[in-house]
């Protein structure tokens, strides 16, 4: 709850980090780097939980939710992690939120073909409208 969060690529800040997700170009979660910006990066949530049926290619987001999504699950339920209430909620959480961030992160399209329709307000849709225009003068990432 007092974590200081740091908005950086700077390889100098980034090893300072307790933390590192999405940046760094490294997985390795015994140092809790989170990143999947590698050509070698090919982890799913099967490989990972080999008991959880997903292949779907996971982004940063998706290696957090699978090192810690059952962890924080159970302290706000107060219920056993491996419990069946947790591992319920933490399956349909994945299927029906997680596992589609994972797959546009990655690139991976919804159908094969050419799409019937545009997805335009989905997660990551709105979290890119928070960055600035391609042609903005202000690229500064922390103007909201």
């Amino acid at each position: 709850q007092d974590a200081e969060v740091v908005r950086t690529r700077d390889p100098q800040r980034l090893a300072q980090c307790d933390v590192v997700v999405d940046v760094g170009g490294e997985y390795d979660p015994e140092r809790h780097r989170y990143d999947h910006h590698q050509r070698s990066f090919t982890q799913s949530m099967r490989s990972l939980r080999p008991d959880k049926p997903w292949t779907t290619k996971l982004s940063s987001a998706g290696l957090v939710y699978c090192h810690f999504g059952s962890q924080i699950l159970a302290g706000l339920l107060g219920q056993p992690e491996d419990g069946p209430v947790v591992t319920a909620l933490y399956d349909k959480l994945y299927e029906n939120f997680v596992e589609e961030i994972d797959a546009i992160d990655n690139g991976i399209a919804q159908a094969e073909g050419e799409p019937r329709y545009a997805l335009t307000t989905n997660l990551s849709a709105r979290v890119g409208h928070l960055n600035p225009r391609w042609n903005d003068p202000d690229q500064d990432t922390e103007v909201g």
